[in-house]
């Protein structure tokens, strides 16, 4: 993944929350339920942001190969916008009951899930079912786009990211450390590194999100995969004990230096380099790294083949599995109710079938397709990664995944505060849940 993607895909990531504004404007321009008619379309029309091309890219070589006959019935058109105008966009398309056959559905799970209560959505579990190729897609991306959109199968998995620890093996046995399988493990195995000279973590405090990530990684695994839906659902509340001490958990980190110096100043592109260059022994992250990770020119300490991939450590006595692994399925693109007739069902069925094995031959990315062709993956950690989705059964979500707008930028903007120190805890808890009940 170059740079300039890296930064795009944690823009979708960001923006994965609507403020209420965008809620009550999409009520508005969407009035009933509208899409329910049929209208067989003319084109195999798709609507994304100008930010992604792997889509559009696999798309259009499927079009030309696996998917050609299905584009000479009804061909493919791509049309494309800025990420920050793209809810506007739909909103527009909704209200003219226009919306194009397959589309990015909102930067936010509530906005899609608005479409979705005003009839706009093909329902996607039944369509797919009816295909005969629901099982085309890994149970693992089902479970966490239910996660995200109310208990509907309501977008397709183009882009499936996993996340946990990287870490560099060849550290670890110069330090005689094996995989950590608890967060005791995990922080004794950091202070033996930081007492060889060596810096545990590498992340960045300047997005913020690859530290709360932390945050949210421990509450799943001391509280159950529902921890931070109970918190969204108003039955607890990050200010509650075994809420912050999660956050108490990772600022101790920071206490000890396990991070380094000047955390708040370092991006992600920085962070990843530290970690491909050996100057930390582990970066937490999300399965999309795999192209850096995979890159020589990047890759600095002994090609991929020198890289582990571990889950977040179990917390002892907790109610959180290891093997729930947090998950994310990026931009969610799904299909207009209205125009899914024969001809995009066709279209569909080429893509649930061929997907998978064509944007990871081409572009070496996963999605939540599954991979219908033998494919000698790039390297060991790219290998364990897509085994690891394909066994898991049960997935979680990020910290700010169900937050507001407002609460997400709270959080990501003082994680570095909390972790350098110059925000206790509690504070920190409280500012985000403050935040929360504000919306």
């Amino acid at each position: 993944m170059s740079p300039r993607m890296s930064r795009a895909r944690r823009v979708r990531l960001s923006l994965f929350t609507a403020s209420a504004a965008s809620l009550s404007l999409l009520a508005t321009a969407c009035g009933g339920s509208g899409g329910g008619s049929s209208s067989a379309p003319k084109s195999f029309s798709y609507l994304s942001v100008t930010e992604n091309t792997a889509v559009k890219t696999a798309l259009t070589t499927l079009s030309k190969g696996e998917c050609e006959a299905q584009n000479k019935a009804l061909p493919l058109k791509v049309e494309t916008v800025p990420q920050a105008s793209l809810d506007q966009k739909l909103q527009l398309l909704a209200g003219q009951d226009a919306l194009p056959v397959q589309f990015a559905a909102g930067n936010a799970p509530a906005l899609t899930n608005q479409l979705n209560k005003s009839g706009k959505i093909a329902d996607l579990e039944k369509e797919l079912k009816d295909l005969g190729v629901l099982d085309q897609i890994e149970p693992a991306a089902v479970s966490t786009v239910k996660a995200l959109y109310n208990g509907k199968l309501a977008v397709l998995p183009y882009e499936y990211n996993i996340e946990g620890i990287f870490y560099n093996k060849k550290l670890f046995a110069d330090n005689g450390l094996q995989e950590p399988s608890t967060w005791d493990a995990l922080v004794a195995a950091s202070a033996k590194l930081e007492g060889k000279g060596v810096q545990p973590f590498s992340a960045s405090g300047q997005q913020g999100w690859p530290l709360t990530r932390l945050i949210s990684g421990y509450l799943y695994r001391s509280l159950g995969p529902d921890a931070l839906q109970k918190v969204a659902d108003g039955k607890a509340k990050l200010t509650d004990p075994e809420y912050v001490k999660a956050a108490e958990e990772v600022a101790a980190l920071g206490k000890k230096g396990y991070f380094g110096k000047g955390l708040g100043s370092i991006d992600y592109d920085t962070a990843i380099n530290q970690f491909l260059s050996g100057k930390a022994a582990m970066f937490y992250m999300g399965s999309w790294a795999l192209t850096n990770i995979s890159d020589a020119e990047q890759n600095k300490i002994g090609g991929a083949e020198n890289v582990g991939f571990m889950p977040f450590p179990a917390v002892t006595g907790g109610k959180g599995a290891i093997d729930q692994y947090p998950s994310n399925v990026g931009l969610g693109i799904t299909l207009a109710k209205k125009s899914f007739d024969g001809k995009t069902g066709d279209w569909t069925t080429c893509i649930a079938k061929n997907y998978g094995a064509t944007v990871l031959k081409d572009q070496g990315a996963i999605s939540g397709f599954k991979v219908n062709e033998e494919f000698e993956d790039a390297n060991e950690v790219t290998a364990q990664v897509r085994e690891t989705i394909g066994t898991s059964r049960q997935n979680v979500l990020w910290f700010e995944a169900l937050f507001s707008t407002k609460a997400t930028t709270v959080s990501q903007t003082n994680a570095a505060s909390l972790v350098s120190g110059s925000m206790t805890p509690q504070k920190f808890m409280q500012t985000v849940q403050d935040a929360l009940t504000a919306q």
